[in-house]
């Protein structure tokens, strides 16, 4: 775990602190990190996590095959 001394502005305070009360939480940095986290997994998902990354290059490199009639094929 690391430790960090922060400024934050009141709004980021008072905002902190209603995370805190609304989710049950013991102190400001849990309720720090449950914004962080929450944020990261919405400007991360899907398109840029690793994973997803590594599934589309895996995907890439599969056979592919020739299909003439689309609804013969796949009906």
């Amino acid at each position: 775990m690391v430790k960090a001394i922060v400024e934050i502005n009141d709004e980021a305070n008072r905002i902190l602190n209603i995370v805190k009360a609304k989710e049950s939480l013991r102190d400001k940095s849990d309720a720090l990190n449950l914004v962080i986290t929450l944020y990261g997994q919405e400007i991360l998902e899907p398109e840029l996590k690793p994973e997803f990354i590594n599934e589309l290059l895996s995907a890439q490199k599969e056979k592919t095959i020739k299909v003439k009639k689309f609804s013969e094929h796949y009906n």
